[in-house]
């Protein structure tokens, strides 16, 4: 299974409001990839910006697949990737 762009970016919005108790639509997120830091997000709600680490990420991942879909998965199966755009494969064979 293979999670675009925009479905990871859903993901964090999704994630941030459900911890800050905020509707998702009141979330932005840009992604961002860096050769030294590798992938993050700077999330901005509420007026305030915030970083998340790669591993925020994924765990937003898990959560919109879980919420959203049904679909319970771990972050070792989770493999975020960068082309033209960021993208989540995720192994659903483990």
């Amino acid at each position: 299974m293979r999670l675009s762009e925009q479905d990871i970016m859903n993901a964090i919005c999704m994630h941030v409001g459900e911890r800050k108790q905020i509707k998702p639509e009141f979330v932005k997120v840009q992604l961002m990839w860096d050769e030294d830091l590798g992938f993050s997000a700077e999330v901005l709600a509420e007026g305030r910006s915030q970083i998340l680490i790669e591993a925020s990420i994924l765990e937003a991942i898990e959560r919109y697949l879980l919420v959203l879909w049904d679909h319970r998965v771990f972050r070792s199966q989770i493999t975020l990737d960068i082309d033209e755009e960021m993208f989540a494969n995720i192994d659903e064979q483990n």
